[in-house]
């Protein structure tokens, strides 16, 4: 019986599983569909997808373009609801209960959008603006009649690139009422970082932590959002090499009680503790390009750019040692730990197929052809 239990819990898994997985499909402007091991669907008509973006809320997608379009889908029926041009080059967003915030390149402004992408506001930055993250802080709970109620305060948290600057907009409500009888709202700028850094390029958000990389400065930044102090965090960039690819941060990148960054222009992966203090500089087969925790943090996978494109290689998370290198031919453009399986997800633009790799062993497990496929997002459908 002891034996039968696992069986039983993988097939009750397999059953509900309800993982789906929405791959960009680079040259033809779609969303690839897998479900079940197979490609089941595409959505069509979805622009300029070369850096294309997709997110999850609730049980709605958002994805932005190249080309600055802003889109709503449902990840259920696998269709297009709602398109809205908030800039012709735009490559981040982020999501919140009540709107959408697209940082933009060339109209050098924060659009923001309620979840039914009508226009809300525009805050003019002057620069390209790249980072963006939603942040909350909140206050004691408390109670009222029979509810628990905990008050907290949203900001938008986004890098200028062009200005050097770190901005904290904060959410204010207004006294009227919007049209759909819901309160209305407006960013204003709270804080402002003043040469944070040459040329930042991404973030990530940790806790009250907003880290920011910087493509011309050996440092990292680090703003605090509950002090409204900033300090950089010096990296030993020891063989600067041209910069072929921008290496991407992610939330998957923090651990409790560390958290990685890929080198610019290095063939390296920093690994700082919580108090930043680095513990270590892993020598990696390449330019990083993405750094992928696996949800049971035993493994970093790294993918990279130029000529190790090919190439991820595994990090041994306990002795911070890469333990395998994995050569897939093509172009590996992306990679996702399966949320539900012990599966890593491979995607192969060059050879036109997205590769689940088992974790462990590293073998194979199965592939589905999709046309030059770049970005892998996972939506939990709830049933």
């Amino acid at each position: 019986m002891v034996r039968i239990v696992p069986l039983i819990l993988l097939l009750v898994m397999v059953l509900q599983g309800a993982e789906k997985l929405f791959v960009v499909e680079r040259e033809d402007g779609a969303l690839a569909v897998i479900e079940n091991r197979q490609l089941t669907n595409e959505i069509t008509g979805l622009h300029n997808l070369n850096h294309g973006v997709v997110k999850f809320i609730d049980q709605d997608g958002y994805l932005i373009t190249r080309d600055g379009y802003l889109i709503k889908f449902d990840p259920i029926r696998e269709r297009k609801l709602k398109e809205v041009r908030a800039s012709k080059s735009a490559i981040g967003f982020t999501l919140d209960r009540d709107f959408v915030a697209v940082a933009n390149y060339a109209d050098k402004t924060v659009e923001i959008y309620d979840r039914d992408l009508n226009h809300l506001q525009t805050i003019e930055t002057g620069s390209r603006n790249v980072g963006i993250k939603v942040y909350k802080r909140c206050g004691k709970s408390y109670v009222v009649g029979d509810r628990v109620v905990r008050p907290c305060d949203t900001y938008l948290v986004f890098a200028l690139m062009d200005r050097d600057q770190i901005w904290v907009m904060k959410k204010e409500l207004l006294r009227c009422i919007g049209q759909n009888g819901r309160p209305k709202f407006t960013f204003v700028k709270v804080h402002v970082v003043d040469e944070a850094g040459q040329m930042p390029f991404d973030a990530m958000l940790d806790g009250n932590l907003y880290i920011v990389g910087f493509f011309n400065s050996p440092f990292i930044g680090v703003l605090d959002l509950d002090r409204r102090t900033y300090h950089r965090l010096p990296l030993k960039l020891e063989k600067r090499q041209a910069v072929l690819k921008v290496p991407h941060f992610g939330f998957w990148s923090v651990m409790e009680d560390r958290f990685f960054v890929p080198a610019v222009g290095d063939n390296k992966v920093f690994v700082f503790d919580r108090n930043f203090h680095l513990i270590k500089a892993i020598e990696v087969a390449g330019q990083p390009v993405f750094t992928a925790l696996s949800p049971d943090r035993r493994y970093l996978a790294v993918t990279f750019s130029g000529k190790e494109f090919p190439i991820v290689e595994i990090v041994d998370v306990s002795t911070l040692k890469p333990i395998k290198r994995l050569d897939f031919g093509g172009r590996v453009l992306h990679v996702r730990w399966s949320q539900e399986e012990p599966l890593l997800y491979i995607s192969n633009n060059g050879h036109s197929k997205v590769i689940a790799l088992e974790r462990d062993s590293w073998q194979e497990r199965f592939e589905v052809g999709v046309p030059k496929p770049s970005g892998i997002f996972i939506f939990q459908e709830r049933r």
